[in-house]
């Protein structure tokens, strides 16, 4: 298997969608919202991407101050090519990024609760997401 991955190569909504639509994120990602796609894209501060010859197969989208947190929000592998090291890298290539003393932060799909402490990670219990400021007024 020839893996090429690139560092912030822009890639557009279509390639982004369709790699999503294809893994469990797909759900849980507004895939059929060309804008809000391109804004995720296009504000994210780190992207690294999994080339299968000109198919997009894995991405790793990052928002980071670079120095303090790195909040990875969407990692997607191709289905057909999970198990193969390449979610592993492109996490690997994220962290190479960042200062060293950097952490690396995410919320995991519950297909995936499994995956992340065998590559080292350690669950954090105290994560609180807002999505509606109504209940601040």
């Amino acid at each position: 298997m020839n893996i090429e991955y690139k560092v912030n190569e822009a890639i557009t909504a279509d390639q982004f969608s369709t790699l999503l639509a294809k893994t469990t994120l797909g759900a849980r990602r507004p895939i059929d919202k060309v804008e809000v796609v391109n804004a995720m894209l296009g504000h994210a501060d780190l992207l690294i991407t999994a080339w299968q010859e000109q198919i997009l197969v894995g991405v790793a989208r990052s928002v980071t101050d670079f120095a303090f947190c790195c909040y990875l929000s969407d990692l997607a592998v191709d289905p057909a090519i999970q198990g193969m090291g390449v979610g592993k890298s492109l996490i690997r290539m994220t962290k190479e990024a960042l200062k060293p003393e950097c952490s690396l932060i995410l919320l995991s799909a519950p297909q995936a609760i499994d995956y992340y402490p065998k590559i080292g990670f350690t669950q954090h219990n105290s994560t609180w997401v807002l999505t509606d400021i109504g209940c601040l007024s």
